[in-house]
């Protein structure tokens, strides 16, 4: 019996834009807004501000805002925050846009279709020892582990089904990292 180990293989997913929401226009009733640019308005009354982050309708191209922050004092923002609200940020964009508890707030999902890559290595398929691969998130990205092993190795779902052993279900949509062993071929 030999004593060689598996090979070890990183997949990283990662953003390549900010996803779509799904927000219905109160105008032309379609489902999808973007964010374009990522654009903050910051409202001052007195000495206290609203934050809010602008999206524009696809079909139409009516803007709305989505409310960061009503009515808080000036003196309760970390300076490098507001000057990053002034600044149209991207990463503080992304940063409010990806956050749950804000896209609850203002009722919005996220549509992640053409959102992301998957940056993986060539696996040797035809090794006689299995394959491990560890999949990293750069960013919370919810994706079936059955489509993206699929994906990834060019292989059918049943495929898929039969040669991988996986911790996770693979049918659940998944966006925190993950590992997996490709089994050789029977």
């Amino acid at each position: 019996m030999s004593s060689q180990t598996h090979i070890v293989l990183p997949w990283v997913v990662r953003r390549t834009r900010l996803p779509l929401l799904s927000l219905r226009c109160a105008d032309c009733g379609s489902e999808s807004a973007t964010t374009g640019a990522g654009r903050f308005r910051v409202n001052a009354n007195g000495r206290l501000l609203d934050v809010w982050l602008l999206v524009r309708c696809v079909s139409c191209g009516r803007t709305c805002k989505l409310a960061v922050c009503e009515r808080v004092p000036v003196r309760s923002f970390d300076p490098a925050e507001l000057d990053g609200y002034h600044a149209n940020d991207p990463a503080l964009v992304a940063s409010r846009l990806l956050d749950p508890r804000f896209a609850r707030r203002n009722g919005y999902a996220l549509d992640w279709t053409g959102a992301w890559r998957l940056h993986a290595p060539p696996a040797p398929l035809d090794s006689p020892w299995p394959v491990q691969v560890e999949v990293l998130f750069e960013d919370p990205v919810p994706v079936r582990p059955d489509r993206l092993i699929a994906r990834g190795l060019g292989l059918s779902r049943n495929e898929v089904a039969r040669r991988i052993k996986c911790g996770v279900r693979p049918r659940r949509p998944r966006s925190a990292g993950f590992a997996f062993t490709v089994m050789p071929a029977d």
